[in-house]
């Protein structure tokens, strides 16, 4: 276990280097903070010549790949950081310097098992991509496909391990300070980024992740999920079809490659809500940089995903939700989104529905007036993160990476179609999937499968009660027993004597047997 010591040394040379980009100024202008971490803070800051403007992405990317995949979280937690920390965490490059392929093919090798000759005729040196966690490299297979290896850095499993135990050591101190703290729940959120990161860092997770997500994707023919090849994956070595395509980020290219952007914009939105409204099981990195255009049979083109490590998954009961709080941001029913608040439990009860409501139409009817242009989900989303320490609402961590994907994903939409409101194209699906899920069709069908259900489990249950409460007659026979001649005594000073006796006698016996 590490010591306290340990993690204080950590935090202190970490620290200082977000005190040097001006990162803690915020921390120490907040009047929510503890008192202990205001201090702390403006002491790291001392002889640092910290800029007046912090520059939050500056910060994780100086302090090395963990600190990269933290920040990358903790732009989802506007609530815990705030708009302008999350905003320009969303800057975060997944990039570092790249390691030499030598180094590269000799992990392959380790983790093959085998020379890299006996699965790639040739592996192209230079890599394609060089983040925090892997490195990408093109090679051709043995049966001369084209593919992407995407290998994990050396050591860096050992390094993630270090800093996410000082990341809890961390969280743990904090909301012990603060009773804000703990609303906010920042121990939930290393666990959850934890998990995270330990699914990264398994290449097999990943490749069973894209191979989940292709299934799941066949209902949207012009959203493609590259195929795995399974033969040459490891848990450290990734082998995926090579994407030949260009990447959503440049936008001139697809122009003059002749591609539908609107169609390619709306079937991006149309691929995330089926994954999270219908599915429950979405891509929760499609960022510009993990699109590409392809070339489609209708001629206006598909849309290809790679970087499978972090998938978000929601249960049916949160995706009904879901899907009702949407459908009612967007015709104006905030009684209803109220409601849902509370049935889920996101508010608790003391509070006042009628009042919650009105918080919500606060935020929802400003937007309601704006050209459709003009209409942000992630600003609507903004201003729900405002009104939730005034209704006391407990961090949903199984939404937080819901929440960060839909303003990733409207931001890749409108770069396509600056045209393209999100809630519009999305308003004929949610509408469809409610009615099918919560329509009276969907409640027969519901009632039928638990009544079958419960019909099903009946022999078992009777078989319970019999095994705890027996028919009488049907237990099994008792031994027969000796005959024992009982003593009849009368008067209470005989049954005192008897009792005396015995005692004595007794008491005698252990002392010879004990002796």
């Amino acid at each position: 276990m590490t010591s306290p010591l340990v993690h204080s040394w950590r935090l202190f040379k970490w620290g200082r280097t977000l005190a040097r980009h001006g990162a803690l100024r915020p921390i120490e202008n907040d009047p929510n903070a503890p008192k202990r971490i205001r201090r702390f803070a403006r002491l790291l800051r001392i002889g640092t010549g910290a800029p007046t403007t912090p520059r939050f992405a500056d910060a994780f990317q100086a302090i090395g790949p963990a600190a990269i995949k933290l920040g990358q979280t903790l732009a989802t937690r506007p609530d815990l950081v705030g708009d302008a920390a999350a905003h320009d965490l969303l800057r975060l490059q997944d990039r570092l310097p790249a390691v030499p392929f030598a180094t590269i093919c000799a992990a392959i090798e380790a983790s093959y098992g085998r020379p890299v000759t006996q699965f790639f005729a040739s592996i192209e040196e230079d890599p394609v991509g060089a983040a925090s966690i892997a490195q990408v490299h093109r090679a051709v297979t043995t049966d001369g496909r084209q593919v992407a290896i995407k290998v994990l850095r050396p050591g860096v499993e050992e390094d993630f391990t270090r800093a996410i135990d000082t990341y809890q050591w961390a969280a743990a101190q904090l909301e012990a300070m603060s009773v804000e703290a703990r609303r906010l729940r920042p121990r939930l959120t290393i666990e959850t980024f934890k998990r995270w990161t330990q699914r990264e860092l398994n290449f097999q997770r990943e490749a069973a992740s894209a191979s989940e997500l292709a299934e799941a994707m066949t209902a949207e023919p012009d959203f493609a999920v590259p195929a795995i090849d399974w033969q040459r994956s490891t848990s450290k070595v990734l082998t995926i079809e090579w994407i030949d395509g260009i990447k959503l980020s440049n936008r001139q290219a697809l122009v003059t490659a002749g591609y539908d952007l609107p169609h390619l914009a709306r079937t991006l939105v149309h691929a995330f809500l089926r994954q999270a409204i219908a599915d429950g099981f979405f891509h929760a990195d499609m960022h510009q940089g993990n699109l590409f255009a392809l070339p489609g049979a209708n001629g206006r083109g598909r849309i290809a995903a790679i970087d499978f490590g972090i998938m978000g998954r929601i249960d049916r009961r949160a995706r009904v939700w879901l899907a009702e709080i949407l459908y009612g941001l967007i015709t104006g029913n905030y009684r209803r989104v109220a409601e849902i608040h509370f049935e889920a439990g996101y508010v608790p009860a003391h509070h006042n529905v009628a009042e919650f409501a009105t918080a919500l139409r606060a935020v929802g009817e400003p937007m309601r007036g704006l050209p459709v242009k003009d209409m942000s989900i992630g600003m609507m989303l903004d201003g729900l993160f405002s009104i939730t320490r005034d209704f006391d609402m407990v961090t949903q961590p199984h939404l937080l990476l819901l929440q960060k994907t839909m303003v990733m994903v409207e931001g890749v939409a409108t770069s396509l179609d600056p045209e393209i409101n999100l809630w519009d194209t999305a308003a004929p699906f949610v509408r469809e999937w409610i009615r099918t899920e919560l329509g009276p069709e969907a409640y027969v069908a519901d009632r039928l499968i638990t009544d079958l259900r419960t019909f099903a489990n009946l022999p078992d249950l009777i078989r319970r009660i019999e095994a705890r409460y027996p028919a009488p007659g049907g237990e099994p026979p008792a031994p027969p027993l000796r005959e024992i001649e009982v003593v009849q005594l009368g008067g209470g000073w005989r049954y005192a004597a008897t009792a005396l006796t015995a005692a004595v006698v007794g008491s005698g016996a252990m002392w010879f047997i004990l002796r």
